[in-house]
């Protein structure tokens, strides 16, 4: 029941996450950057802290009493993936929603859940699963399976999207895809996909906290097993370090761009630019809400991340389908990427069988 639970939360948060971009599509007359930020402050500033509100009593007091080390290494893998979750934009931006996804999701997978393995086998810390643990067992060699094949699954997704930018520039269609850029988007693509990883790590540095509001829970129901929402103290200052990268990128283009006067340009629906870039920030945050959930059921970091990843994966290639991102190209690059996709969702079902054999 525990590994079932795990695997409904982390769709839900794959849900959310493969879906946050779509509401950005319905912004009107605005500068990437400008709706770009605004969603972040509510995804990045606002709700973080409201979740944790709700959630964790006395969570300012945690943050308050840790130790400089932990908000700062927190803090610090935050601003790297903040570079991560900027480039992630424009990835989706060049590529769509579906092959920019699957690539930057498919890199930021493996690294997510094979580094900290990695580094446990030098830093043993209890409770967390090294590469030797994970080679050693039956389970662990079955998750690191699923990995193989969710790699396989990207990988087809990717030659789906070479076989795409051939389709367009034999002029099959236009204006759907008018800012499609392989190029460019495979490499802002790449950069994302290593440094979005970093998340993994940031909640990882800042676990001292998350165990502090589980044992505040534990206290108060001792018979509740695992706080579900323990992270949510800790994506506050991981998200910072997000908050940080992305603002300044996004005033520089601003700039560059003198794209400030979106903002209060009355020529363009304000309210409702507003409005959907909110509702972008508020949904990708959801996806972190959930994962922590998924986490605490699953417990095995590998295991949890790279259903996170999958799950995202797949949603984010409903909706390239579903907003025809795919139109006008030939049936043998469709049927490439329902390949990839249904490669990807075995992978899925391999790492869900492996870790409910720990």
């Amino acid at each position: 029941m525990q590994v079932i639970l795990g695997v409904i939360f982390h769709f839900i948060g794959g849900f959310a996450s493969g879906s946050f971009y779509i509401p950005y599509k319905k912004v009107k007359g605005w500068h990437w950057e400008s709706y770009w930020i605004i969603g972040g402050l509510f995804s990045w500033l606002i709700v973080p802290p409201l979740a944790a509100w709700l959630t964790i009593p006395g969570f300012t007091e945690i943050i308050g009493n840790s130790s400089s080390s932990i908000l700062g290494a927190t803090y610090f893998f935050g601003l790297l993936w903040g570079i991560g979750g900027l480039t992630y934009g424009l990835g989706v931006r060049y590529l769509g929603v579906a092959l920019g996804s699957s690539i930057i999701l498919g890199l930021c997978s493996v690294f997510g859940a094979l580094v900290p393995s990695f580094y446990y086998n030098f830093f043993p810390k209890a409770g967390k699963d090294s590469f030797t643990d994970m080679i050693n067992s039956t389970w662990g060699r079955i998750v690191l399976l699923g990995i193989i094949v969710c790699i396989l699954g990207i990988a087809i997704c990717g030659k789906a999207g070479v076989m795409k930018e051939k389709d367009l520039s034999a002029g099959r269609t236009e204006e759907e895809n008018k800012e499609y850029k392989f190029g460019l988007g495979l490499f802002v693509s790449i950069v994302s996909g290593v440094l979005s990883a970093c998340f993994a790590f940031g909640i990882d540095a800042g676990k001292d906290m998350a165990n502090k509001a589980n044992d505040l829970w534990k206290a108060v129901h001792p018979s509740q097993g695992e706080f579900l929402f323990q992270n949510n103290v800790t994506y506050i200052v991981i998200l910072w370090g997000g908050l940080t990268t992305n603002f300044i990128w996004c005033m520089i283009l601003n700039a560059r761009n003198k794209s400030f006067g979106d903002y209060t340009n009355e020529k363009t629906p304000l309210l409702r630019n507003y409005a959907f870039a909110a509702l972008a920030g508020l949904t990708w945050f959801l996806q972190f809400f959930f994962y922590g959930m998924g986490e605490s059921k699953l417990g095995n970091g590998a295991s949890s991340w790279i259903l996170h990843m999958a799950f995202i994966i797949l949603v984010a290639n409903f909706w390239g389908i579903a907003v025809k991102e795919w139109k006008g190209v030939a049936k043998k690059t469709f049927t490439t990427v329902i390949v990839g996709i249904a490669t990807i969702i075995l992978s899925v079902l391999v790492v869900g069988y492996g870790n409910s054999l720990k």
